[in-house]
């Protein structure tokens, strides 16, 4: 039987949001909805109010009659406020689960339970995901795919969807960050904070170690990785170093050790001596400067257990859909997921720009130290990444004599800005970046039809992808020259047979973290469906 439903939009959500909150009630509820000037979004439909308030994404609450329910999401986002302050962990399983007649997000919370670990230079956001999950109308155990899957987002969000979640990437730490994420979701809390109470007693009540202990773990990496890290950091913070992971190696629990592992990693940066909010590999030695690593990793440990605590409290039990992640290369995602291959509900991924950061030299004080990638195997490593932007004369010739071979399975106006950005840095006196990027852009497309191509591959007749990528621009012959890179993969996307879809503008959030400087001021969300 149908019926009345009335839901309120989140009162702090941008336009782009507002759409696609409008879109994805649409599609939960088959059909259509009006709006008021209050921002509340009525519809008619045989889709409970219950089933409606458990999968919305940007709005608080879902009326139905006389009664009012505060939706999941809210509640979910509700839990990082209960986090806060340093709150004994004891006293988080006290006030939860939130209900609706607590207090409740009055802002934007980006950063509730896992998604909360690690510092990450992505813009994906979770009540993103969850809203294109919702459009795609996703079944309960369907599959959601993503490719390029960075710190994991789509990946949590699939969990907590009750969906799976499939997941490659080139970036060992992102395969490692987004593997820990999604394996938390099925922890208990209460063993957790036990873990966290007996790490965190042993590291505060550390006793002098012998001679012969000292630098144990260091001396188990790679030669070549044990140099290049005692250049990275003091002699004295290595030592630290040294104590806090091999207590934390005597963890028992495989995705509790790996989580305190993966907070040791979010503090490696602050405690080296790599220049402070500077993505490339910049150092600058601190000798005044006094440096606590074993402080530092409690304080980031005891915040992420709480984050994470207070979600499982929330989530009381209740089973999550399973995850697969791996590290390897998008373009190979048909071969890597071959038994998946024209299954998959929907593909929802943020691939590299082009020109790109430069990631592995970002993470490389994590891969080392974590022995996730050995020093001597990041050279090879980054020169497959796309988007990748570091290549020598040799690599760079290589490309170019491929983008003469292949140019015809690029679009047109990609030809043109590759030749466009060539011919200006071939009349200016430029270092070898600049010189390097027409070869880099034409290996980016190339790169991208691939994926896009291994996208259709994967995906079911009629099942959606969304792609979410930024513009930027480069400065050729001291001409600045737009680099509109949403536009070219849509072009890209129907030549290897993507039928195009809406594609909505969305303005960023304004990032918290070191990342901030390498933001752009936009992205779109483009939509392409498998025709069938």
């Amino acid at each position: 039987m149908k019926q009345h439903v009335a839901c309120k939009m989140k009162g702090y959500i941008q336009p782009f949001e507002r759409y696609l909150a409008l879109a994805e009630l649409e599609s939960l509820s088959a059909a259509r909805a009006e709006v008021d000037e209050t921002n509340r979004a009525f519809v008619t439909t045989n889709v409970s109010a219950r089933e409606l308030a458990s999968r919305l994404s940007f709005y608080e609450t879902v009326n139905h009659r006389n009664s009012t329910l505060t939706t999941e999401q809210v509640l979910r986002e509700a839990t990082s406020y209960v986090a806060r302050n340093g709150i004994p962990i004891s006293d988080i399983r006290n006030q939860l689960p939130v209900r609706g007649d607590g207090r409740l997000p009055n802002r934007r919370c980006l950063r509730y339970g896992t998604h909360g670990i690690h510092e990450y230079r992505g813009k994906f956001f979770p009540q993103l995901v969850r809203s294109l999950i919702n459009i795609a109308r996703v079944p309960e155990d369907g599959l959601v795919a993503d490719p390029m899957c960075g710190s994991g987002t789509t990946l949590v969000e699939a969990a907590l969807a009750s969906c799976r979640g499939l997941g490659i990437d080139m970036n060992p730490l992102s395969v490692f960050m987004s593997s820990v994420k999604c394996r938390l979701l099925s922890t208990n809390p209460d063993l957790l904070a036990e873990a966290y109470h007996l790490v965190r007693d042993d590291l505060l009540n550390v006793k002098p170690r012998p001679v012969s202990s000292r630098l144990c773990y260091l001396r188990s990496l790679p030669e070549k990785d044990q140099g290049y890290l005692q250049r990275w950091f003091s002699s004295e913070v290595l030592e630290d170093l040294d104590i806090v992971i091999s207590r934390v190696n005597e963890v028992d629990d495989v995705p509790i050790r790996d989580f305190m592992r993966l907070a040791l990693s979010n503090v490696l940066r602050k405690v080296s001596w790599q220049k402070d909010a500077d993505l490339r590999v910049r150092k600058e030695v601190r000798l005044d400067v006094e440096i606590d690593p074993i402080r530092e990793f409690l304080e980031e440990l005891g915040r992420s257990v709480r984050i994470v605590v207070a979600l499982l409290c929330q989530l009381n039990g209740k089973p999550v859909g399973e995850t697969s992640v791996a590290e390897g290369d998008a373009k190979e995602m048909a071969h890597m997921w071959g038994s998946f291959v024209g299954k998959v509900d929907a593909v929802i991924t943020s691939p590299p720009y082009a020109t790109a950061l430069p990631y592995l030299d970002t993470d490389r004080l994590s891969l080392y130290y974590l022995n996730l990638l050995p020093r001597s195997l990041h050279r090879e490593r980054d020169k497959m990444m796309i988007g990748n932007r570091e290549i020598s004369e040799g690599i760079r010739k290589a490309y170019w004599k491929r983008i003469k071979k292949e140019g015809k399975k690029l679009p047109r106006s990609a030809i043109r800005l590759i030749a466009k950005i060539d011919l200006l840095n071939s009349k200016a006196n430029v270092g070898f970046r600049r010189r390097n990027l027409p070869a880099l852009l034409a290996k980016y497309f190339l790169d991208m039809r691939e994926v896009l191509a291994g996208i259709v591959q994967i995906l079911k007749p009629g099942a959606p992808a969304f792609v979410v990528v930024g513009d930027n621009h480069t400065v050729a012959g001291g001409n600045r020259v737009e680099i509109e890179t949403a536009s070219l993969l849509a072009e890209l996307a129907k030549m290897v047979g993507l039928e195009e879809g809406e594609h909505l503008p969305m303005d960023m959030l304004v990032s918290r973290d070191i990342f901030k400087r390498n933001a752009v001021a936009s992205e779109t969300i483009l939509e392409f469906r498998k025709p069938g």
